[in-house]
C-alpha cells in the first residue's frame, strides 16, 4: 500500500517487537524480510510527505525489523530522503539491504544503454552515500526493451561489469508483464524479479510464474499485494476513490468475509502473498510511521489454521 489510507485497526502495540521472518532472495543468497518497505509513497507519488516524516518512517521501518527497502530514482524525492535517513544513522546498518533501478531515471528515462546504466547506478550510490548496493533492478512499467537489456554490450552486460567491480551484488527485473519475466528467467542472468498486481486474494494469475521462478532459483518480490488499498481493511465500495476500480467488487466480498470472521483483511491479504513458497518478500509502501506499524502488525498477526483453510477454499472457488 503506497497511498493514503484510513486506519486498519492494526496498531503499533500489535506490531510490537514481533520478529519478521526472512526468506532467501533466489540465487542472490541475500536473506530479506518477507515484508519490505516500498518507497514510492514516501516520494510524494500519492500526495506530499515532508522530508522529516519520510526519514522518520524509514527509521521506524528499520526499528521494527524490516531489512529491505525498495528504491528507484524515479520515485521523486525518495532516493534523496533515503540517503538522508542513512546519513542520520551513520551509514547503512548491518544486515539492511537496498535496491536501486535503472532505465527510468528522470534524466535517462527509457535509456537502457550501457552508459546510462552505469551513470544511473553510480548516481544512486552518490545520492545514497554508498560505495556499493546489494540489489539493482532493470526497471520498466508495462514494457521494456529486452533486446537491448540482454544484447552484448547492453544493460545486463554493464550490470555484470559493475558487479565485478564490487558496486552491486544481484541483478533483477522490475516490470509488469509475465512475458518479460519469463524471458529474464530463461536467460539465466537475473537473480530476482519484481512483479505486481497479479498475485493477491483477488487474483492469482502469477501463480505459474512464481513456480517457474522458484524452479530456476530466481527470487520474487511482490508489489501491490493490497491492490492499492482495496485489501487494506475498509470496504472499498464505500471509498469514492476505490469504488470504481475493476477489482473493487471482488475486494468488497473479501472485506465482507473478513468482517464476518472478525479477522483483519489487511493481515489476511498480506500473509496470503507471503505464504507462497516462491515469494521472497511482499513490498508494501507506507507514507507514515502509523502505516508502517500497521504493515508490520498485519504481517505478524496470528491467523488460525481454520481461517487459512477457508481462504484456500475461497481462492480455489474463484479460480474454478
Amino acid at each position: 500500500m503506497t497511498e493514503p489510507r484510513p486506519s486498519s485497526g492494526l496498531s503499533a502495540s500489535s506490531a510490537g517487537t514481533s520478529h519478521l521472518p526472512t526468506r532467501r532472495l533466489g540465487r542472490s543468497g541475500i536473506d530479506v524480510t518477507m515484508l519490505s518497505l516500498g518507497g514510492a509513497g514516501l516520494g510524494d507519488r500519492y500526495g506530499p510527505v515532508s522530508d522529516e516524516d519520510a526519514v522518520q518512517t524509514i527509521h521506524h521501518a528499520l526499528e521494527l525489523g524490516i531489512n529491505y527497502i525498495d528504491n528507484s530514482p524515479s520515485y521523486g524525492p525518495f532516493e534523496g530522503r533515503l540517503g538522508s535517513a542513512l546519513a542520520a544513522l551513520g551509514g547503512l546498518p548491518p544486515g539492511v539491504h537496498l535496491c536501486t533501478k535503472t532505465g527510468m531515471h528522470p534524466e535517462r528515462y527509457g535509456d537502457y544503454s550501457a552508459a546510462a546504466t552505469r551513470w544511473t547506478v553510480e548516481s544512486s550510490l552518490r545520492t545514497l552515500g554508498l560505495d556499493s548496493i546489494d540489489l539493482v533492478q532493470v526497471h520498466g512499467v508495462y514494457s521494456i526493451d529486452m533486446d537491448t537489456v540482454l544484447a552484448p554490450g547492453g544493460t545486463v552486460d554493464e550490470l555484470e561489469r559493475l558487479r565485478g567491480e564490487g558496486k552491486l551484488r544481484a541483478i533483477g527485473l522490475a516490470v509488469y508483464g509475465r512475458d518479460f519475466h519469463r524471458r529474464a528467467i530463461a536467460s539465466g542472468r537475473f537473480d530476482f524479479i519484481l512483479t505486481h498486481d497479479d498475485y493477491s486474494l483477488v487474483r492469482q494469475t502469477d501463480a505459474p510464474l512464481l513456480e517457474e521462478a522458484a524452479a530456476a532459483d530466481v527470487g520474487v518480490l511482490l508489489g501491490r499485494v493490497l491492490l492499492l488499498g482495496l485489501l487494506a481493511g475498509d470496504d472499498p465500495l464505500a471509498n469514492a476513490q476505490l469504488a470504481t476500480h475493476p477489482d473493487a467488487p471482488a475486494a468488497h466480498e473479501w472485506w465482507r468475509w473478513a468482517r464476518e470472521r472478525e479477522v483483519p483483511l489487511q493481515a489476511v491479504a498480506l500473509q496470503f502473498a507471503m505464504r507462497h513458497p516462491g515469494v521472497s518478500s511482499a513490498t508494501v509502501g507506507a507514507r507514515s510511521v502509523r502505516e508502517v506499524e500497521e504493515n508490520v502488525a498485519a504481517a505478524t498477526f496470528p491467523i488460525p489454521d481454520e481461517i487459512w483453510a477457508e481462504v484456500e477454499e475461497r481462492v480455489r472457488q474463484q479460480g474454478s
